[in-house]
């Protein structure tokens, strides 16, 4: 299989006024593609940190990201903008959806940022809110909407942009255990439908175990690969 996303020796230094504080310490890590791998580290260890990093969220102090080949941190702004936009798909542990909007308008949301016409980006955001289950919420904000629901309206409008990478950090952290279940089998399978590559931080170790590769990171080194 061909490695879609590479990190080289990264490392992440943050000034914290009393000196300097290092959280991740040269982190080697390929990721090939349709690969499904966990994250798994105490809190505080610098899973979310090195998440931020390889979704392009956040540089690196020093190191390099290579995406199928190109050096990410070498794009200028805009077109880092561009790549994250329509090449990657977040899921957080709290959901981060706009509470005005209703849940189709919140997957529509990045397809429209992206220039693809209403009309476009509506069929793409309603046929997706079906295959997680959520067809009769559409027009539900998400303050009408449970905790698993609104972890679903928020997994399609990751996808709605058809990403190659899915990051997800703790996408089940916030929820109890049976919905953990359903969201973890949902993303399952959408890799399976959409021929996603996933990374994944999760406290979970029992559903690591079922990913293809878990990693762990201790102290913002990383002990097996």
């Amino acid at each position: 299989m061909d490695v879609l996303l590479e990190a080289r020796h990264i490392r992440k230094s943050f000034d914290t006024g009393q000196g300097t504080l290092t959280v991740l310490r040269d982190v080697n890590l390929s990721i090939v593609t349709q690969e499904r791998v966990a994250v798994v580290g105490a809190s505080g260890s610098g899973k979310t940190t090195l998440m931020h990093i390889l979704g392009t969220l956040d540089r690196p102090s020093d190191g390099q990201c290579f995406f199928d080949g190109v050096d990410l941190f070498s794009l200028s702004a805009a077109h880092l903008d561009a790549f994250r936009n329509a090449t990657l798909g977040f899921v957080f542990q709290f959901h981060q959806l706009l509470p005005e909007f209703s849940a189709l308008e919140n997957v529509m949301m990045p397809a429209l940022i992206h220039g693809e016409k209403r009309s476009c980006a509506q069929q793409s955001a309603e046929d997706l809110l079906g295959q997680v289950g959520l067809h009769h919420r559409l027009h539900h904000k998400p303050g009408q909407l449970s905790g698993g629901e609104q972890q679903r309206v928020a997994i399609a409008r990751a996808l709605v942009q058809k990403p190659q990478l899915l990051i997800a950090d703790e996408p089940t952290g916030n929820l109890d255990s049976a919905t953990s279940e359903e969201i973890y089998a949902l993303l399952e399978q959408l890799h399976q439908d959409h021929q996603l590559t996933l990374v994944m931080v999760t406290h979970n170790r029992e559903l690591a175990s079922r990913m293809d590769r878990t990693v762990h990171i201790r102290d913002g080194e990383l002990l097996s690969s």
